[in-house]
């Protein structure tokens, strides 16, 4: 027996209808997720409709918030089921169903479309719920989610809880290739201290050399002048006493007392120049292996630079000098161990140049001294290192423009031909990046990624309608001076 379908009343009793249109169906503003966000970070709607209202005042609803993926079911104010607006417009595409059902009462509709929603509580990850929905049967991934909130359920869009899943994925995947870059950039720091360990460790030694055999000359003298406090404190119990005058006379005769005022200080300077060398170094060691942090610093560039100069001291020989010329420059915002790394791998790749150069002179020279019986041939050009820094306008028509430090590094080697240049600069690209990031890679990625700058490598093959005088390679540095107090 076929139960007839009750008519419900052609007025709509709208004290059924329940909807909270803010915020929940207010335009979201897009929200950054992090990776352990959790349900309660994405847009919940909340709209709730007695079973006894009609089919249509369903339809208006989804007509009127097109963001509202589906609606809270009632039954006496207690919560029944979920209507989504798939399953709605689904039932309406069967034959004559809008001429039938739209007058209805939604409790006819939703026996019709029940289903049971995936249902979470408000604190549970968006990871978790996400794997979860997709386990789901196809037809029902992209039906709502259900979460329940301390204010009562709500619920969430498949399309913002999918989106949400793969910004978190896509956040997780940056984290892991920027631990993977920052484990390569520290193991590319150690290797290159693997590498001047020996100079470094005879650049420690040296200040501690002299230090060490200072000591004894300091530690000879407080003896001496303890020794004479003594002998006077005897004799100022009695300065009629001939004999004390003379042993006091004859001590500071024996300990050179002149001798001694002269040359304690400058023992002691030279200890504290010892001193001041060792702490140099130790925190050039420590600001190369420096970890960076999240944002970036003020830092002094200038220090920076100088202190790679130190630990590369022990490469740089007598024969390659180093010529620097400072402009004055505030603080600039950086990441002091990634620039660190930075000027280590230029700095290096111009000594190898410049001591390969030195080399192949040295040869040169020693032959032409054995044919010509000569020893007074020296080298025909002088290795040498130029390190510029400079401030400029980006735009010097346009006041308050954005100002940049440019930093070069040239040296007068031989120059690169220009089938490694356009290998260096094809190393650049993101494609070899991935293949095989080399050391100049490293650089360019840091200076251009992590810093908003630009980096570029110059030689005579990339110019050569340039003079004789062109420089062998320039590495051109430019970061970005922010304004600190924006």
């Amino acid at each position: 027996m076929v139960r007839p379908i009750q008519r419900s009343p052609p007025m709509h009793d709208w004290s059924l209808f329940t909807t909270r249109p803010s915020p929940d169906h207010s335009p979201v503003t897009p929200v950054s997720l992090g990776v352990d966000a959790t349900l309660d970070a994405l847009p919940l709607h909340a709209a709730e409709l007695d079973l006894a209202l009609p089919g249509s005042v369903a339809a208006e609803q989804f007509n009127h918030f097109p963001e509202l993926p589906g609606l809270l079911l009632t039954e006496q104010q207690a919560f029944v089921g979920v209507l989504s607006r798939q399953q709605f417009l689904e039932f309406l595409l069967r034959p004559k169903a809008c001429e039938l059902f739209m007058q209805e009462p939604l409790s006819v509709i939703y026996r019709y479309t029940r289903r049971r929603p995936l249902m979470f509580p408000a604190e549970t990850p968006i990871l978790v719920a996400a794997r979860a929905a997709l386990r789901q049967p196809s037809e029902l991934q992209g039906e709502p989610i259900l979460v329940s909130t301390a204010e009562g359920d709500r619920l969430i869009s498949a399309h913002d809880l999918n989106q949400a899943h793969w910004q978190i994925r896509g956040i997780e995947t940056q984290v892991r290739h920027e631990r993977a870059q920052a484990a390569m950039l520290q193991s590319q720091k150690m290797a290159a201290l693997g590498r001047l360990v020996d100079g470094i460790a005879h650049e420690i030694m040296d200040p501690l050399g002299f230090i060490w055999g200072n000591l004894s000359h300091v530690d000879q003298y407080c003896q001496q002048l303890l020794q004479l406090l003594a002998v006077y404190e005897a004799a100022s119990t009695d300065w009629t006493n001939p004999s004390a005058l003379d042993e006091l006379q004859e001590l500071q005769d024996e300990i050179e007392l002149d001798y001694l005022r002269e040359d304690l200080p400058l023992t002691l300077n030279s200890i504290k120049g010892g001193a001041a060398r060792l702490k140099q170094l130790a925190s050039s060691l420590q600001n190369f292996c420096h970890i960076d942090e999240v944002y970036p610093k003020p830092a002094d560039l200038h220090g920076l630079i100088d202190s790679i100069v130190l630990l590369l001291k022990s490469c740089l020989t007598t024969h390659i000098q180093i010529d620097c010329q400072y402009d004055a420059l505030p603080p600039v915002p950086c990441f002091a161990g990634q620039l660190s790394q930075v000027l280590m791998n230029v700095l290096t790749h111009c000594i190898d140049a410049l001591l390969s150069m030195a080399a192949g002179q040295s040869a040169e020279t020693d032959f032409a001294m054995g044919s010509l019986g000569s020893s007074s041939m020296s080298l025909a050009i002088t290795p040498r290192i130029t390190i510029t820094t400079q401030l400029y306008d980006a735009n010097p028509a346009v006041p308050m423009s954005d100002r940049w430090v440019m930093l070069t590094i040239a040296d007068n080697g031989p120059g690169l031909s220009a089938a490694t240049l356009q290998e260096i600069q094809e190393a650049f690209s993101i494609r070899q990046r991935l293949e095989r990031e080399t050391e100049l890679a490293t650089c360019y990625r840091l200076i251009t990624a992590k810093h908003g700058g630009k980096f570029a490598v110059r030689s005579p093959a990339s110019h050569p309608d340039s003079d004789s005088r062109a420089i062998g390679t320039e590495f051109e540095i430019q970061l970005p001076l922010y304004n600190l107090d924006s």
